[in-house]
């Protein structure tokens, strides 16, 4: 196992985009770490602490494609189409401030407001909690927006958007311990990460949460050769969790509770039709991302997302251990 350094320059970042063009950062092997130390805050690291909506607002527009400052690629020696790369995310230290803000014509609400709105937030020392308004209190629960792999094909793609290669999916459950399977498009994979987010709650309703930048952040990952999923899926301590994606929430669901079918028939054995009632039963469904825009400086529009939270202990240890073998074969579970 190999620790490669990735640091954050003109060379490695690129704001709110994917780009097949791009030379690799790294080159790694199956079960190598990468170390992201000191990631840039959105907009190429433009945006400061205490800025006013307006100094914003020329940023925006000067990154046009997105503003994510996207690090990457990373490639997986022998990954091919048909594998699936496991994002195992083992530590990410946020650095001491971030904002929430919604441009007017953004949100799920984006006629409501006359004014566009920001604040600042300092954190504590150990990167915990934070102090909003009239004595507030938050938990931090820092997790990455954006993972992905690159789609086949050469043309660039839209940090923003989200898809099976991963992208914008902004799933809040994907803090330090989890990790996130994305089925391989192109040799190599292609991985790049970004968009630190300290704390988001589901729905990220006004389409930002905490947005931050790490001091540190490492990803350990492994290649899973020929696993059959068509989607991402997460995973934590708890629970299996598979994400839809859909031009309405109606959409986004049908396309989550499919995917989850499928893969648990696939994974476990138990029928379709089990699986089915399964989800049903034990299976809570939850908004990831309700974006809606009808202004915006991006041409890029979030797809409205749902995930489904699949809850290990109802299954029997032995069908726990035949999901585990069949998402990592040869190897079991890591979590």
């Amino acid at each position: 196992m190999t620790t490669h350094v990735v640091e954050s320059t003109s060379e490695t970042v690129r704001s709110g985009y994917l780009d097949p063009t791009a030379a690799p950062v790294a080159v790694i092997d199956p079960g190598d770490i990468v170390s992201y130390p000191n990631t840039w805050t959105h907009w190429g690291n433009e945006a400061t602490f205490g800025m006013s909506f307006a100094d914003r607002e020329p940023l925006r527009h000067r990154y046009p494609k997105g503003p994510y400052s996207m690090l990457g690629p990373v490639e997986m020696a022998g990954a091919t189409a048909g594998d699936v790369i496991e994002c195992r995310l083992l530590a990410l230290l946020t650095r001491d401030w971030g904002w929430n803000s919604f441009p007017l014509g953004v949100g799920a609400l984006p006629h409501d407001f006359a004014e566009p709105y920001v604040h600042y937030f300092r954190f504590d020392k150990q990167r915990t909690s934070t102090e909003f308004v009239d004595g507030i209190t938050l938990s931090l629960a820092p997790f990455l927006g954006v993972m992905a792999l690159e789609p086949a094909g050469d043309l660039l793609t839209s940090a923003i958007l989200s898809g099976p290669y991963g992208g914008n999916l902004v799933l809040r459950e994907l803090t330090v311990g989890s990790s996130l399977f994305l089925p391989v498009a192109k040799p190599g994979g292609r991985v790049w990460v970004g968009d630190v987010h300290a704390l988001q709650g589901d729905g990220v309703v006004d389409q930002t949460a905490i947005e931050t930048a790490a001091e540190d952040l490492q990803i350990r990952y492994d290649l899973h050769h020929k696993v059959g999923l068509t989607a991402p899926l997460g995973e934590t301590s708890s629970h299996w969790i598979g994400i839809g994606f859909g031009e309405s929430l109606d959409d986004a669901l049908v396309a989550c509770l499919r995917e989850l079918i499928n893969w648990l028939h696939a994974a476990s054995g138990i029928s379709k039709g089990e699986a089915y009632a399964l989800c049903s039963m034990a299976t809570s469904f939850r908004v990831t991302q309700y974006a809606n825009q009808t202004g915006s400086a991006y041409s890029a529009i979030p797809a409205k997302t749902v995930h489904g939270m699949v809850p290990k202990e109802v299954f029997p240890q032995n069908l726990q251990e035949r999901i585990a073998a069949w998402l990592r074969p040869g190897v079991g579970s890591l979590t």
